[in-house]
C-alpha cells in the first residue's frame, strides 16, 4: 500500500470486510473523544488532541488493531483486553469477531485522561 494522504484515501484502498470494521473502530473512537481532530500518523489513521497524538489504528490481512500509543493505557486494562493485546502496544481485533465497542471507549478514555495528565 502506498503510503496514504489522508484518512479518506487510506480508507478508500482497503476492500470492503476492513474497511468496514475500522470504520466501526473510527466511529467508535469518534464518540469516545469527539473533540479530537483525524490525521495520519506514522501512515496510519489516527486521532490528535490538541495536536498530540491519542491513538492510531490500521488494517492489515487478517486482523485490525488500535495502538494506544501508551503501555501504560494498555496495562489498565490488560484483564479485559485478554487475548486482544498482542503486543506491547497493540491491542487487535479480527475481522469476523464483534468490536467490543464499550470496552474500546475505555481504552481511549483512559488515553484521553493520560494525555491531559502530561499537560498539567
Amino acid at each position: 500500500m502506498e503510503k496514504p494522504t489522508s484518512v479518506e484515501a487510506y480508507f478508500e484502498s482497503l476492500p470492503y470486510e476492513p474497511r468496514a470494521a475500522l470504520q466501526k473502530l473510527r466511529e467508535t473512537i469518534a464518540v469516545a473523544v469527539p473533540e479530537a481532530e483525524e490525521a495520519i500518523a506514522w501512515s496510519m489513521p489516527a486521532f490528535k488532541l490538541g495536536g498530540k497524538g491519542l491513538v492510531c489504528y490500521a488494517s492489515f490481512k487478517d486482523h485490525y488493531s488500535l495502538f494506544p500509543m501508551s503501555g501504560r493505557t494498555i496495562e489498565a486494562h490488560r484483564d479485559e483486553l485478554g487475548g486482544h493485546v498482542t503486543g506491547k502496544g497493540t491491542i487487535s481485533f479480527d475481522y469476523g469477531e464483534r468490536l467490543p465497542v464499550r470496552l474500546v471507549k475505555e481504552v481511549v478514555k483512559s488515553r484521553v485522561a493520560e494525555v491531559a495528565a502530561k499537560r498539567r
